[in-house]
Protein backbone atom coordinates (compact mmCIF):
# COMPACT_ATOMS: atom_id res chain seq x y z
CA UNK A 1 0.00 0.00 0.00
CA UNK A 2 1.55 3.61 -0.50
CA UNK A 3 0.33 6.83 1.21
CA UNK A 4 -2.91 7.99 1.58
CA UNK A 5 -3.95 12.11 1.84
CA UNK A 6 -7.13 13.10 3.06
CA UNK A 7 -7.92 16.71 4.74
CA UNK A 8 -10.46 17.21 7.57
CA UNK A 9 -12.17 20.43 8.62
CA UNK A 10 -13.95 21.87 11.90
CA UNK A 11 -14.26 25.49 12.49
CA UNK A 12 -11.51 27.09 11.62
CA UNK A 13 -8.93 23.99 12.10
CA UNK A 14 -7.42 22.22 9.15
CA UNK A 15 -6.12 18.92 9.61
CA UNK A 16 -3.72 17.01 6.24
CA UNK A 17 -3.26 13.60 7.06
CA UNK A 18 -0.69 11.37 4.94
CA UNK A 19 -1.72 7.66 6.23
CA UNK A 20 0.71 4.60 5.61
CA UNK A 21 0.72 0.92 6.73
CA UNK A 22 2.47 0.90 10.13
CA UNK A 23 2.46 0.44 13.50
CA UNK A 24 -0.25 2.12 14.86
CA UNK A 25 2.04 5.78 15.31
CA UNK A 26 0.62 9.25 15.44
CA UNK A 27 2.21 12.08 14.62
CA UNK A 28 1.23 15.57 14.84
CA UNK A 29 3.22 18.85 13.80
CA UNK A 30 6.66 16.71 14.74
CA UNK A 31 5.11 15.30 18.41
CA UNK A 32 3.58 12.46 19.10
CA UNK A 33 -0.41 12.60 19.35
CA UNK A 34 -0.37 11.93 23.73
CA UNK A 35 2.25 14.86 23.62
CA UNK A 36 0.15 17.21 21.38
CA UNK A 37 -3.18 16.55 22.89
CA UNK A 38 -2.49 15.72 26.53
CA UNK A 39 -5.81 15.73 27.30
CA UNK A 40 -7.48 11.48 26.99
CA UNK A 41 -10.36 12.85 25.64
CA UNK A 42 -9.74 14.47 22.67
CA UNK A 43 -7.17 11.20 21.70
CA UNK A 44 -10.05 9.09 22.21
CA UNK A 45 -11.97 12.07 19.38
CA UNK A 46 -9.20 11.42 16.83
CA UNK A 47 -8.55 7.78 17.48
CA UNK A 48 -12.53 7.24 17.21
CA UNK A 49 -12.00 6.00 13.45
CA UNK A 50 -9.75 3.76 14.10
CA UNK A 51 -11.11 1.74 17.09
CA UNK A 52 -14.65 1.92 14.99
CA UNK A 53 -12.65 -0.37 12.22
CA UNK A 54 -10.33 -2.52 14.14
CA UNK A 55 -7.11 -0.27 12.60
CA UNK A 56 -5.26 1.05 15.43
CA UNK A 57 -2.27 -0.64 15.29
CA UNK A 58 -2.55 -1.15 11.16
CA UNK A 59 -1.27 2.36 9.85
CA UNK A 60 0.95 5.09 10.70
CA UNK A 61 -0.16 8.68 10.54
CA UNK A 62 1.50 12.14 9.83
CA UNK A 63 -0.56 14.75 10.51
CA UNK A 64 -0.18 18.74 9.71
CA UNK A 65 -2.53 20.51 12.16
CA UNK A 66 -3.49 24.31 11.66
CA UNK A 67 -6.19 26.79 13.13
CA UNK A 68 -8.68 26.88 15.17
CA UNK A 69 -8.87 25.75 19.13
CA UNK A 70 -7.48 22.03 20.24
CA UNK A 71 -11.25 20.41 20.14
CA UNK A 72 -11.82 21.54 16.59
CA UNK A 73 -8.59 20.54 16.08
CA UNK A 74 -9.27 16.99 17.51
CA UNK A 75 -12.63 17.03 15.28
CA UNK A 76 -10.63 18.03 12.35
CA UNK A 77 -8.11 15.32 12.42
CA UNK A 78 -11.15 12.80 13.25
CA UNK A 79 -12.96 13.52 10.05
CA UNK A 80 -9.72 13.36 7.91
CA UNK A 81 -8.21 10.17 8.85
CA UNK A 82 -12.11 8.88 8.64
CA UNK A 83 -11.84 10.07 4.78
CA UNK A 84 -8.63 8.50 4.37
CA UNK A 85 -9.87 4.87 5.67
CA UNK A 86 -12.05 5.14 3.48
CA UNK A 87 -10.11 5.83 0.37
CA UNK A 88 -7.54 2.59 1.62
CA UNK A 89 -10.91 0.51 1.55
CA UNK A 90 -14.21 2.26 -0.02
CA UNK A 91 -16.05 -0.76 2.43
CA UNK A 92 -15.50 1.03 5.43
CA UNK A 93 -17.76 4.07 4.50
CA UNK A 94 -20.97 2.76 5.48
CA UNK A 95 -19.61 1.65 9.05
CA UNK A 96 -18.06 5.23 9.87
CA UNK A 97 -20.80 7.74 8.06
CA UNK A 98 -23.49 5.12 10.33
CA UNK A 99 -21.03 6.79 13.48
CA UNK A 100 -20.79 10.03 12.00
CA UNK A 101 -17.16 10.47 10.90
CA UNK A 102 -17.81 11.17 7.70
CA UNK A 103 -19.94 14.68 7.86
CA UNK A 104 -18.08 17.43 8.06
CA UNK A 105 -19.82 19.83 10.82
CA UNK A 106 -20.67 22.88 8.93
CA UNK A 107 -20.89 24.82 12.52
CA UNK A 108 -19.33 28.14 12.40
CA UNK A 109 -18.67 31.12 14.60
CA UNK A 110 -21.53 33.78 13.61
CA UNK A 111 -20.08 37.28 12.33
CA UNK A 112 -20.65 40.33 14.90
CA UNK A 113 -22.89 42.73 13.01
CA UNK A 114 -22.72 46.61 12.75
CA UNK A 115 -24.07 48.38 15.84
CA UNK A 116 -24.08 45.78 17.93
CA UNK A 117 -21.55 44.63 20.57
CA UNK A 118 -21.57 40.82 19.75
CA UNK A 119 -23.06 38.49 16.35
CA UNK A 120 -26.50 38.68 18.59
CA UNK A 121 -26.56 40.61 21.72
CA UNK A 122 -27.73 43.74 21.85
CA UNK A 123 -26.68 47.01 23.04
CA UNK A 124 -28.96 48.12 26.17
CA UNK A 125 -32.00 49.71 25.25
CA UNK A 126 -33.12 52.77 26.74
CA UNK A 127 -36.89 54.09 26.67
CA UNK A 128 -35.12 57.77 27.85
Amino acid sequence: METVNATGRRKAAVARVIVKEGNGSIVINRRPLEVYFPSSILQYIVRQPLTTLDAVEKYDIRVNLDGGGYKGQAEALRLAIARALVKINPEDKAILRKEGFMTRDPRAVERKKPGQPKARKRFQFSKR
